[in-house]
């Protein structure tokens, strides 16, 4: 079955003319018009040879690559709509290039269960603007303590299963939820924390949080309950994602685990955001508590392994863990605040700017990781090709904008990029046939 859910709309009739074409895995590279008819790419020719279309968009100059896919975005509903809803989270991942996104289960109620799940599904349906999956808790209200019906709730059209936003401190429950997960399909996806070791650290362990007299996490709170997890996926041949890895030594455990893996027939895999890509602990000394969020920004050393690990493939693709918050919830005192950043419209733009104009990541292989995360539930990875469903996105590479000067789309602003000056401005987003976003 179908398991990404969307409104229905009108099938684009588009000539995008010109544009730079970039796809790696299609192996185009260069100028091209590319026609989309009844919301499929029905053509791609070079500039100007193309037929006529209902309308025809001038793109000299900018990019056209296939549409972002998001593995992990918060959509906070049910429950907490006064902070993002389905439409809302979906209107701002548009905007930030997604064409498909996937929400975690930690709402209020949990995802945990039949009717929770088909309501959200519902849901999707009336108001989603992009094609957008879901994910069901691995136990009953993220608690640790009773697995859910996962054959149940991947029957009714659960991706995966994961208690994201705590940790799954039982090997045991652990091992039961991937001897299911073999039964039901879909991904076992892991916040990673061991909380007897984070504690009631705010930030992360080191010379700064020390200078600020802050609690901290230490890096090894995340990276021992990687190693613990490879090891039991290694063990029962399971399908296991680590979600916004933050640590160096997280990175070796999953460099480890994923060699190990092949000749095990077992599938482990991970993801990193753009904040911890991008940004450091130094950026906590500011007291916002926009740079609070949990894993925490960590040290330079841990955010090269992290470069590394998505530049080697070891990190398989890009998430934004888009966590809206309301503005009330994060204008306390860094201690009291909410952990949790927005990332959906700034996600592609953070890293253009940080890592491929200075050469540290090539642009074709951010558009490699930005478009892989669906693939890990099955998904099939956006191309451009001809015959393919149009998921493009068109961005303007040369010109910039300073995030939040204009408000957001999202319903929240709680974003660590506000105020930067960012390159990179996405003009134009198709996904599954539809333009759903025009700047």
């Amino acid at each position: 079955m179908n398991k990404l859910f969307q409104r229905a709309g009108q099938t684009a009739e588009l000539l995008i003319a010109g544009a730079h074409v970039l796809d790696p895995r299609s192996g185009i590279d260069g100028p091209h018009d590319v026609l989309i008819k009844h919301g499929q790419i029905a053509e791609i020719s070079p500039p100007g040879s193309t037929g006529t279309a209902e309308r025809t968009l001038q793109a000299h100059g900018k990019h056209l690559f296939p549409g972002f896919v998001d593995p992990h975005v918060h959509l906070r509903s049910p429950g907490q709509e006064y902070k993002e809803d389905i439409a809302s989270g979906s209107a701002a991942a548009a905007a930030g290039g997604f064409c498909q996104i996937i929400a975690m289960p930690n709402t209020t109620p949990t995802i945990d269960a039949l009717p929770v799940l088909e309501s959200v599904i519902a849901q999707a349906q009336r108001s989603a603007v992009i094609p957008t999956g879901v994910l069901a808790s691995i136990t009953a209200g993220l608690a640790g303590a009773e697995l859910t019906e996962m054959a149940a709730l991947a029957d009714a059209g659960a991706l995966g299963f994961t208690d994201d936003g705590k940790p799954l401190t039982s090997a045991g429950m652990l091992r039961r939820a991937l001897q299911y997960q073999r039964l039901s399909g879909g991904v076992i996806a892991l916040h990673e924390e061991d909380p007897t070791l984070s504690g009631a650290g705010v930030m992360h362990e080191g010379p700064v949080s020390a200078r600020l007299g802050l609690a901290g996490i230490p890096s090894v709170s995340e990276s021992t309950f990687v190693a613990r997890d490879a090891a039991l996926a290694l063990f029962e041949g399971a399908a296991m994602h680590f979600q916004h890895l933050s640590a160096k030594e997280s990175v070796a455990a999953l460099a480890a685990a994923s060699k190990a893996a092949e000749n095990l027939g077992a599938r482990i895999s991970g993801e990193a955001t753009p904040h911890h890509l991008t940004l450091t602990d130094e950026a906590v000394y500011s007291l916002d508590s926009r740079f609070k969020m949990n894993p925490p920004l960590r040290a330079e050393e841990d955010r090269q392994a992290v470069i590394d690990g998505l530049r080697s493939g070891v990190i398989a693709c890009i998430a934004t863990d888009h966590a809206p918050h309301a503005r009330h919830e994060k204008e306390q005192p860094f201690e009291q605040a909410p952990m949790g950043t927005t990332g959906s419209e700034t996600a592609f733009s953070a890293i253009y700017t940080e890592l491929v104009k200075p050469g540290v990541l090539t642009l074709e292989l951010l558009i490699e990781r930005i478009t892989a995360g669906g693939a890990l539930y099955g998904l099939e990875i956006p191309r451009i090709e001809t015959g393919q469903t149009a998921n493009l996105t068109l961005v303007d590479l040369e010109a910039d904008w300073v995030v939040g000067q204009d408000g957001y789309v999202s319903r929240s602003g709680n974003c660590c990029f506000e105020g930067r000056r960012l390159n990179g401005v996405v003009e134009l987003t198709l996904a599954a046939g539809q333009l759903v976003y025009e700047s």
